[in-house]
């Protein structure tokens, strides 16, 4: 399954949210919801999905037929850790990933994936799969102009864009298959964004370790474009553990001081346009 936060804008239409999910579970049992709690976002609900395709089409019903306007959290995948106690945990929810030192591994779903594509795009689409951690198993050509390559995929490498990027890659033409093989241990770290010195849960991510810089640095940036700014400088940063691995700065609103300095009046006050003006 694949699991995302989805939040209010409006903190007072959690309990229309919560209704809504109710209604939209009676006829889809696939369905699953838990309330979850953010210091930086209020009162929302974890919710899980068969896959991408099905929380679309989950989040438009919520916001077409309810009238809901939301903020939906990156999507994760159900990893398995491995506790130092000899415990193995289901964990869906980076924020309740437990501690570094009380983890002995994570083991991350793996999927054979099947791609069905024109031979001209054979290597475009190779090297997306190979950029998503995949592990090449055969290519065979179905006919003399259409081959299937075959890879084993971490879901996780599934759940963002892959399947925009290969359709874009192929210029519509490739196609894919996937089926779920099982769980394989990986290098895995908790990716920790902290904005103003505060941790913000919901954008906590679990990534492989080559990839932690690369996506904290997006995170870091897209953050910069939307958070509106303050009065004050804001510090964005992504973090592994008490590591820093990549920094953003707002800047502070700065007032103008010297407008009036140079002639900078406001000619929609007349008192204080005249007085200038004398």
């Amino acid at each position: 399954m694949v699991f995302c936060g989805l939040f209010p804008v409006d903190a007072n239409q959690f309990s229309e949210l919560r209704d809504a999910l109710e209604k939209l579970q009676l006829n889809d049992a696939a369905l699953e919801f838990e309330p979850e709690t953010s210091s930086a976002m209020g009162l929302g609900f974890r919710c899980g999905f068969l896959g991408l395709l099905h929380m679309e089409i989950v989040q438009e019903r919520l916001e077409r037929e309810y009238n809901l306007t939301l903020i939906t959290t990156a999507p994760s995948v159900v990893y398995r850790v491995n506790c130092t106690n000899g415990d193995t945990v289901e964990c869906s929810n980076p924020s309740l990933l437990p501690e570094a030192g009380k983890r002995r591994s994570i083991e991350e779903p793996i999927v054979k994936i099947e791609m069905l594509t024109p031979k001209d795009y054979v290597g475009t689409l190779m090297d997306l799969a190979q950029k998503r951690r995949g592990e090449f198993k055969e290519m065979k050509f179905i006919t003399e102009n259409r081959a299937s390559i075959t890879y084993m995929l971490p879901l996780a490498e599934m759940v963002g864009d892959f399947f925009d990027q290969l359709k874009s890659r192929s210029k519509g033409y490739a196609s894919m298959d996937y089926s779920f093989v099982g769980y394989k241990e990986s290098e895995l770290i908790k990716l920790d964004i902290l904005i103003n010195g505060d941790i913000v849960e919901p954008l906590a991510t679990i990534v492989h370790k080559e990839k932690a810089y690369t996506v904290g640095r997006a995170l870091t940036q897209k953050l910069k474009e939307l958070i509106p700014q303050q009065l004050f400088k804001v510090p964005i940063q992504a973090c592994i553990g008490a590591k820093v691995i990549a920094s953003e700065a707002l800047s502070a609103i700065r007032k103008d001081v010297l407008a009036k300095c140079y002639g900078k009046m406001n000619k929609s006050a007349p008192f204080e346009y005249e007085t200038f003006r004398k």
